[in-house]
């Protein structure tokens, strides 16, 4: 599932910072005025690929380039929602657990608390291994060598891929691939983190998470 910020009612909610890394939800708050949802235009609405987006400030924020952003949505909901289309190799991609757990991690390296906690929720609930998810956001990637081998194959290649300069090579496939990843599977794992090594940066520059008072 791709990371949809929502800012609560400042009106009515008192705002405080995230202290760490976490599973729990999140609301973001952007620096800039976004457009009004009613202001977008048709194309800016077709840009946002999922009409629900306009509650999304962010959303409305990046709705000010279409273009970019119709091709931004559609790579994020390919490479990390559903994995990236391969008509005759249904079953070889990266299971969704680990995609959600490459995004993970690359949010985890780059320091975006709301997307590293969209993406640690989704790899805990649907991998069912909420423990080994809250160390890495604990500790980070440095606890990849407490994991099972798959798991941290997966880590050490999204934190290499995150990495300035990425430091993503040779090895790191053939760590993947002697964990059982196939072809299919990696061009996923590193289709997530790329992609949100990319992502993660964009969205650090223009607002910050909040956690709303319960």
């Amino acid at each position: 599932m791709t990371a949809t910020p929502t800012t609560p009612d400042a009106s009515a909610t008192d705002f405080r910072r995230p202290e760490r890394f976490t599973r729990e939800g999140l609301g973001w708050e952007p620096w800039l005025e976004p457009p009004a949802a009613e202001d977008l235009t048709p194309e800016q609405v077709a840009a946002l690929v999922e009409p629900g987006r306009t509650a999304s400030p962010y959303f409305r924020l990046l709705a000010l380039g279409p273009e970019i952003l119709e091709s931004r949505t559609r790579a994020d909901l390919d490479m990390v929602l559903t994995g990236a289309p391969r008509p005759g190799q249904e079953g070889e991609g990266l299971p969704r657990p680990e995609r959600e757990l490459s995004s993970t991690v690359a949010s985890r390296v780059n320091g975006c608390v709301f997307c590293a906690s969209v993406h640690a929720r989704l790899a805990a609930q649907l991998g069912k291994r909420p423990e080994e998810v809250d160390l890495l956001l604990r500790e980070g990637v440095g606890a990849a060598d407490q994991l099972e081998p798959r798991w941290a194959a997966i880590v050490h290649a999204a934190a290499a891929l995150t990495a300035t300069p990425p430091t993503f090579d040779a090895g790191n496939v053939a760590e993947l691939r002697e964990v059982g990843l196939s072809t299919e599977a990696i061009l996923d794992a590193v289709g997530s983190a790329a992609f949100f090594a990319w992502a993660n940066r964009l969205m650090l520059s223009l607002g910050e998470p909040v956690v709303p008072e319960r």
